[in-house]
C-alpha cells in the first residue's frame, strides 16, 4: 500500500473558502511561487477564487478523508481574448503531495472542453521555476513575457505567459 493519500477531485463550495484561503496564505508567505504577495482576507479570497465577477470554476483536490491538497482555478481576465480563461494553480506545501497537480488540471480540462473554452492561460512569474515547470509538464507553450513587472518592493521579475490550446475531441465537426 502507498504512503500517498488517493487524490478526489470535486468542485470547491464555498464552505471550503477558510481552509483554501489558509493554503493560498501559506504559499504567499513563503514567497517567489505566486504574484499575489499580501495575504488574503475571507472576502477577497472568496471574490477571486469562489464567486467573484470574474469567477468561472474552481476544483480542489482532496484525499478520501476530504483532506484539501490544492485548489486550482479559472476565471475571466480583461486582458485575454474571448473563449480564454485564466489558470491558477495551488497545491499543499508541507508535506507536497505527487500527482496533485496533474489531477487538478485533468479535471480543469474537462471542464474548459465543456464549456468550450478555446484557450487557457497562464501568467507565472519567471523566478518561479517549479510553476513554470508545471505549466510546460502540462502541455502549456510560451506566448509571451512582460518584462521587469515590479514586485511590491520594487524588484523587477519578468511574467511569462504561456497558453494551451483547449482540443475539440467531441467528434463535432
Amino acid at each position: 500500500m502507498k504512503n500517498e493519500p488517493s487524490i478526489v477531485i470535486r468542485e470547491a463550495t464555498k464552505s471550503d473558502g477558510g481552509v483554501l484561503r489558509v493554503l493560498i496564505n501559506e504559499i504567499i508567505h513563503i514567497g517567489g511561487t505566486t504574484a499575489i504577495e499580501s495575504p488574503l482576507s475571507d472576502t477577497e479570497f472568496g471574490e477571486y477564487f469562489l464567486n467573484g465577477p470574474n469567477f468561472i470554476y474552481c476544483h480542489v483536490a482532496t484525499t478520501r478523508n476530504n483532506k484539501i491538497l490544492g485548489f486550482q482555478s479559472l476565471t475571466q481576465h480583461p486582458k485575454l481574448a474571448e473563449g480564454w480563461a485564466d489558470i491558477a494553480t495551488f497545491t499543499r506545501q508541507n508535506p507536497k503531495i505527487p500527482g496533485v497537480g496533474t489531477a487538478l488540471f485533468n479535471a480543469t480540462i474537462l471542464y474548459a472542453k465543456k464549456i468550450k473554452l478555446e484557450a487557457i492561460n497562464a501568467t507565472i512569474r519567471r523566478d518561479n521555476i517549479p510553476g513554470l515547470s508545471y505549466y510546460s509538464k502540462m502541455g502549456f507553450v510560451d506566448y509571451s513575457v512582460d518584462r521587469a513587472v515590479p514586485l511590491s518592493d520594487g524588484t523587477p521579475i519578468d511574467r511569462v505567459s504561456k497558453k494551451i490550446v483547449i482540443e475539440d475531441t467531441s467528434g463535432a465537426a
